[in-house]
């Protein structure tokens, strides 16, 4: 279980709308430096939108968002990553016309890595390597999910968001992912992760974070969870 200590990240009172519709409202949580943060709700709660908050997709109309002592609103969102803030989107957005390599390659160039930082990914998704030629469309599901984690972690993120890694993917896939989010823990890397899949979150999360209309209701250890299955029934609304 991580402990209290310095945030990683803090997204404190943030207002997010799409148009005039309103998702985020206050939305507030902290994410712990080297913590596993899991965002938990309804379709529609506003996981996905709070994710895009703070990469600068959805630009807040109120709140702040600080990755340390950088305010992460006060950058344009192409600038957000190199901050040190990875993303990996529900369903991938991979160059899918380029290779595994190009791939990658687009994401050293973010902020300016090398021959090591590439070395250092591939150890986590070994499978990679013997893929680095071919066509990224060309993988099977669960290939094209590691390696979207693999070219965004080839910006050495000191914040990682994972938007349904787990989505359409068979349990060993599963289990990998789980593996890698687990392995970045141990790097010092601090992950939020938004999941549907409440057993995939149970087995890596450190916290559980419960959003319901764009509004932070509660943050319990995930040990608080497992021991009452009635916090997952009545934000998530499944047993």
């Amino acid at each position: 279980m991580v402990e209290a200590g310095t945030n990683a990240l803090t997204v404190e009172n943030v207002d997010g709308f799409y148009g005039q519709v309103q998702v985020l409202r206050g939305l507030s949580f902290e994410l712990r430096e080297g913590e596993v943060l899991c965002l938990l709700g309804r379709n529609g709660a506003g996981k996905t939108t709070a994710l895009k908050a703070i990469m600068g997709l959805v630009k807040p109309r109120a709140g702040s968002i600080r990755l340390g002592d950088v305010e992460l609103t006060a950058l344009n969102a192409h600038e957000v990553p190199r901050a040190g803030v990875a993303y990996v989107p529900q369903g991938r957005r991979l160059f899918a016309e380029l290779t595994v390599a190009e791939n990658l390659e687009i994401g050293l160039m973010t902020r300016a890595k090398g021959r090591q930082t590439r070395e250092d990914v591939l150890e986590l998704f070994p499978i990679l390597r013997e893929r680095l030629g071919q066509i990224s469309g060309t993988l099977s599901g669960g290939e094209q999910q590691m390696l979207a984690m693999a070219r965004a972690l080839c910006i050495e993120p000191k914040v990682l968001l994972l938007d349904e890694p787990t989505e359409g993917l068979m349990p060993s896939m599963i289990a990998r992912i789980r593996e890698v989010v687990a392995a970045l823990r141990g790097r010092g890397v601090s992950t939020v992760l938004v999941e549907q899949r409440v057993d995939a979150v149970l087995a890596v999360a450190d916290r559980v974070c419960f959003i319901e209309n764009g509004q932070n209701r509660e943050t319990v250890p995930v040990e608080t969870v497992r021991a009452d299955p009635d916090f997952v029934h009545r934000y998530v609304g499944v047993s």
